[in-house]
């Protein structure tokens, strides 16, 4: 794993949130945080983030979702965050999903700096949660997807 990367560990994913909202506050007001995680589909079922899964909607459809993610391709930062704004809440961190973890860091850079919350990328993505044994679930349209 490379330097820059680390594995949360077996402590839960809110206390590593926390520890990173923590930090985040320490920071200058007009800073914002781009994060990254790597939790076991478990934890990322449960914390208190709005999770948002970017990939296409075919790529829901292939590999599965998790079921508490939204579901919003992000194509661009301007229709992702049309599309995000009416489903955040005050002070919720924003956790991003993709296949690898590759467009949720790049993704997470972008809109890092538009969002006045901490951006988690979840490293490894659905490939890396897949690959530890989860069984993802299918996407629906009540979620987002718009092919299903």
């Amino acid at each position: 794993m490379p330097r820059h990367q680390t594995q949360p560990g077996p402590r839960p994913l809110a206390a590593m949130l926390l520890g990173c909202l923590l930090a985040v506050t320490a920071l200058p007001a007009t800073a914002q945080a781009m994060l990254s995680a790597a939790p076991p589909a478990a934890q990322l079922e449960s914390a208190p983030v709005l999770l948002v899964d970017i990939r296409q909607p075919h790529e829901w459809v292939e590999t599965g979702v998790l079921p508490n993610a939204l579901l919003i391709p992000f194509d661009d930062p301007a229709s992702f965050m049309r599309a995000l704004a009416p489903h955040m809440q005050p002070g919720q961190p924003v956790a991003l999903i993709c296949r690898t973890g590759n467009r949720t860091g790049r993704a997470g850079r972008q809109l890092a700096r538009q969002l006045p919350v901490p951006v988690i990328n979840i490293e490894g993505g659905m490939v890396r949660l897949i690959a530890e044994g989860y069984s993802p679930a299918r996407p629906t349209r009540e979620a987002g997807c718009t092919i299903c």
